[in-house]
């Protein structure tokens, strides 16, 4: 037997704290050490953090990072141990994404990555060249200050692996295992019996999965080690690490043969978290062995170049040392997602922004709610870590909750009335209802709840308006026009925005506590799409942690948080129809969310869907619509609501430029900063591409309904019969698909 102990770590770092970083990748070295592993990988560009972006273009960004690597291989910390370091690295004229791989304070090679991840939220090849040799490692010479430190001249530069006395190692980065042919592959043939996964990964709803079925992959059919470690947590942006992503995803995990031996957690509010896994060799070379067709491509193999290091990592039988055994994966629902990663995005917000809290809007709808039970958890999960003994979540709540003479946070509900403000700003056109089930909510989660009228600060607007231009606006329900109608539900929502930032700011002054609030949206990634909101109103915040989650997300999250959370008023919160309360109400007329938007937003995730992960135009959308809803609704029906949708959705383009900035979920999230890149402004006529649908309306005999009445599945099969639904129209309306 070769029996091997490595670890793989989840390290919470900040993009560009190096002081902190590298005290986690000390840490995460340590923890590894007194294990007994001899392998430690840690995610990639671990010592800048994955998220400086154009910091990575500086100068001193790189420079920093070899003096923190020097620190780490000065001392003893690498001593009888591989190390996988991740940091930016320049080479003559190009800048590489890299790791470092180091032993015994020396570095033994440096891998540069080979295919950068540059689409969906990536742009690493805005600050990264890709490593194109692929035939042969070339000399890097040392910078002169790691030079004289390490006596250590130069190191080989390039793609190959490590050939130890007892087994070959190497590296794999992030994005290379989702390539159409991966590195693993050949490495694999060339002897590559442990590969080590250095990943940046975000989490997205529902690609846990994804990324498990890679590894397992990755080694079930030629065999192999599959190390993989990422970063966690919020590292400075709008991404939050450590669970999922569209391409690699996950928490640290080990697998071997293609059974998952060793996982970390999803989500922690740990800032180092090292898992540690015992495996045997042999059992990588019998399967080998006993594949054919492993053998004969083994046989006739591109060779690879290879750095041979004399250093032996394995140990022989030992009955000291146990070995890990396959485990029952563990996957978090998606209401469980949408409590643990926005609740950990928001802690990592807090303690590291130097705010003393939050404050939100709470309405009494289903959004703002959804919201509060998400802080609500992250008070949960607080004060569960600091009971599981970790004294960096308590010294960072105590310093945050303003705690004195040794206390610290033991109650949710009383941490929550310490770092939580919420606010009720109801007007005369919001219900008894809403406002009765914001204070409940409330007092379940614990925070500080505030009933403000804004009706007098509507009215000072109102005359002041009707000063200027001798108009008095009326609703559409008291027979005013529709812009006087938009107008007077405009002036509410922006008033409300403006309070919330004076009460973030004042409110700590009033109760003599320093630093300020951080002020907290709730608009969804469906109200953003359609453009549902008033541009500047409560959907402008400082940080939004719904808003790349869809409602029909939402709405499943409130029923498990009422029964998982502890806070029963909102499983009545979820029952009721969502409305903006912005009109007056009537006997005979209530203001309804999707009366105003003129689609569902069940329909609103599938243009979402179609739009961005199918990247449909128009036309393409309305073909695969008349397949997706051809049971129900004529082609002249669907080309009406593809119009709708494709006119209001370029209308409303303009906002998604001004969105707060808000955790990324959702794979059809329009958010236009870095990941729906778009213009804004739009012929929202589209009369090319409606005129072509009106075309195909025509040719269709559009007024005719094309399909039976029937289940989905139904349709799924009896549309087979006409060519097919098609991979998109099904996936229209499937959260899982796309990836």
């Amino acid at each position: 037997m070769r029996l091997l102990k490595v670890a793989t770590c989840n390290l919470n770092q900040w993009a560009m704290d190096f002081d902190y970083n590298l005290k986690n990748i000390k840490e995460s070295i340590a923890r590894a050490k007194q294990s007994g592993a001899v392998i430690r990988l840690g995610p990639e560009l671990e010592i800048t953090g994955y998220g400086c972006e154009d910091h990575f273009l500086e100068l001193d960004t790189v420079n920093h990072a070899w003096e923190c690597l020097k620190e780490i291989l000065v001392g003893d910390w690498t001593d009888g141990i591989l190390c996988s370091i991740g940091m930016p690295v320049i080479k003559g004229s190009e800048r590489y994404n890299c790791q470092v791989m180091c032993l015994n304070r020396k570095i033994i090679m440096i891998r540069p990555k080979l295919w950068l991840a540059n689409d969906g939220n990536y742009r690493e090849l805005r600050w990264f060249t890709a490593w194109k040799q692929k035939d042969q490692l070339v000399d890097f010479q040392l910078p002169n200050e790691i030079s004289e430190a390490l006596s250590q001249k130069s190191v080989p530069f390039g793609y190959g692996f490590l050939q130890f006395l007892d087994t070959a190692v190497a590296v794999e980065v992030c994005e290379e295992l989702f390539t159409p042919v991966p590195p693993h592959a050949d490495l694999a043939l060339n002897g590559v019996e442990v590969f080590m996964n250095a990943s940046g990964s975000h989490h997205q709803l529902r690609k846990l999965d994804y990324r498990i079925r890679s590894f397992i992959s990755a080694t079930q059919s030629r065999g192999g080690v599959y190390m993989y470690s990422n970063q966690q947590g919020c590292d400075g942006g709008r991404l939050y690490f450590g669970t999922n992503l569209l391409f690699a995803d996950g928490c640290s995990c080990v697998v071997v043969n293609g059974d998952m031996i060793a996982q970390g957690s999803q989500f922690s509010l740990k800032d180092v978290e090292v898992v540690v896994a015992q495996v045997d060799l042999d059992a990588v070379a019998s399967l080998r062995g006993s594949i054919s067709s492993f053998q004969e491509q083994a046989s006739c193999k591109t060779r690879i170049a290879s750095v041979a290091v004399p250093y032996s990592l394995c140990q022989s039988f030992n009955l000291k040392m146990s070995l890990s055994s396959p485990l029952q994966i563990v996957y978090h629902p998606p209401e469980e997602e949408i409590a643990f990663g926005p609740g950990c995005w928001l802690w990592d917000y807090l303690r590291r922004s130097g705010a003393s809290g939050f404050l939100l809007p709470l309405s009494g709808g289903a959004d703002s709610s959804s919201v509060a039970a998400i802080v609500g958890c992250m008070c949960q999960l607080v004060v569960k870590e600091i009971a599981n003994g970790d004294e960096q979540v308590k010294a960072d709540a105590i310093r945050i909750g303003h705690y004195t003479d040794g206390q610290f946070p033991t109650d949710s509900k009383e941490f929550a009335k310490r770092i939580f403000y919420t606010v009720y700003m109801g007007s005369e056109n919001s219900s008894e209802e809403t406002r009765m089930r914001a204070k409940k909510l409330a007092d379940e989660i614990g925070s500080w709840h505030l009933d403000v009228c804004i009706d007098s600060v509507v009215s000072a607007l109102l005359s002041l308006f009707q000063t200027l231009t001798g108009k008095r606006l009326r609703y559409k329900v008291d027979g005013g026009s529709n812009i006087e109608n938009l107008g007077l539900q405009n002036i509410q929502a922006r008033i409300r925005m403006v309070l919330a930032f004076m009460l973030a700011s004042l409110l700590p002054w009033v109760h003599n506590k320093p630093g300020f609030y951080l002020v907290l949206g709730s608009s969804n990634v469906d109200e953003g799409l359609r453009g549902y909101l008033t541009k500047y109103d409560c959907s402008s915040a400082d940080i939004n942690p719904i808003g790349s989650i869809s409602k029909q997300d939402l709405r499943q999250f409130l029923r498990w948080a009422a029964a998982h959370l502890g806070y029963s008023s909102l499983a009545e919160i979820e029952a009721a129809p969502p409305t903006a309360e912005l009109e007056p109400i009537r006997s005979n007329y209530s203001q309804l969310d999707e009366v105003d938007m003129g689609m569902t937003y069940e329909e609103l995730s599938v243009y979402g869907r179609l739009r961005k992960i199918f990247r449909c135009g128009p036309v393409s959308m309305f073909k695969n619509l008349c397949y997706r809803w051809g049971a129900r609704l004529t082609p002249s029906e669907v080309a009406d609501k593809v119009k709708y949708f494709f006119k209001y959705y370029s209308i409303n383009r303009h906002k998604m430029t001004v969105l707060t900035p808000s955790y990324h979920a959702e794979s059809y999230s329009p958010e236009d900063n870095r990941f729906d890149l778009r213009q804004f402004l739009y012929n929202a006529r589209w009369p090319y591409q409606f005129r072509k649908i009106d075309q195909l309306v025509k040719e269709l005999d559009g007024e005719k309904i094309p399909f039976k009445e029937a289940s989905e599945q139904e349709l799924m099969v009896a549309a087979s019969a006409v060519g097919g639904m098609g991979v998109v129209a099904a996936g229209s309306g499937n959260p899982k698909a796309g990836h």
